[in-house]
């Protein structure tokens, strides 16, 4: 039996699919909110490691964590307060692409600056740059204040 000039099994399996996409769709605010939770719960604690042992953090930044154009302190000071600033954005879904840009630029200046990174930690950083990039390019979702303050942005 053919529908439309298409066999039926060509039609049960478009069909199949179109139920697929349309269950992964409504998984797509719950992926958003969970990818923005995992990111930015790395980076925040990453920032509070870097509050407690304030000397020890500039002398990361002197001695391993070599930031172009900046001087240790500044940039102890930025990559502090970046880590612990935008995490909170990027959890409310508040400039959730802003703060997303922002940890993606952390998070490729902490893998420029060290001069030796094991591959491990090189694929954990691969991966938090790929999440952040996909929260860039798509928005924080619908389950954000973005999207609640300015409805009209997607």
């Amino acid at each position: 039996m053919t529908t439309n000039n298409r066999p039926a099994w060509l039609v049960r399996g478009l069909d199949a699919w179109g139920v697929l996409v349309r269950s992964l769709d409504a998984l797509q605010p719950l992926a958003a909110l969970l990818a923005r939770l995992y990111v930015a719960q790395v980076f925040f604690l990453s920032g509070l490691t870097k509050l407690r042992d304030w000397d020890t953090t500039v002398a990361l930044f002197t001695d391993e964590y070599k930031v172009p154009l900046l001087s240790p302190p500044a940039a102890a000071f930025m990559g502090t307060a970046g880590e612990l600033v935008l995490p909170v954005l990027l959890v409310l879904g508040l400039a959730g692409r802003f703060s997303a840009l922002g940890l993606f630029v952390v998070n490729a200046v902490a893998v420029i600056s060290l001069s030796e990174i094991a591959p491990a930690a090189l694929q954990q950083h691969v991966f938090w740059g790929s999440l952040l990039a996909g929260l860039a390019i798509y928005g924080p979702g619908p389950w954000s204040l973005d999207r609640w303050l300015v409805p009209k942005i997607r």
